[in-house]
């Protein structure tokens, strides 16, 4: 089974979308961050199903969405990668920092 692995960045943007939530709906946030990370969890049943970023082909990064956010994320040999987890609106070139 290929394991998912979570950046530093990625781990942070989970906390941050909780804390949003919890802002209008405490209850919610909890939950919708574990449907998040469940969605992420996933990948490793799929890597190759979600469409790759435009202009980050050759970095081979891909995007899942789910529920207006997006999850940046690399199918690695070894494992995938979740660059980041991006809320509707986030600028993929400022999150990713690779342009």
């Amino acid at each position: 089974m290929t394991r998912v692995v979570l950046s530093t960045r990625a781990h942070a943007d989970l906390t941050a979308i909780g804390r949003f939530i919890a802002e209008d709906y405490p209850p919610r946030a909890a939950t919708f961050v574990a449907e998040l990370q469940q969605a992420a969890a996933g990948l490793a049943d799929m890597p190759n199903a979600f469409p790759l970023v435009p202009r980050y082909e050759r970095d081979g990064i891909r995007r899942r969405s789910w529920k207006g956010y997006g999850i940046l994320y690399s199918a690695l040999p070894d494992r995938i990668f979740v660059h980041r987890i991006l809320g509707p609106g986030q600028d993929h070139d400022r999150a990713l920092r690779l342009r």
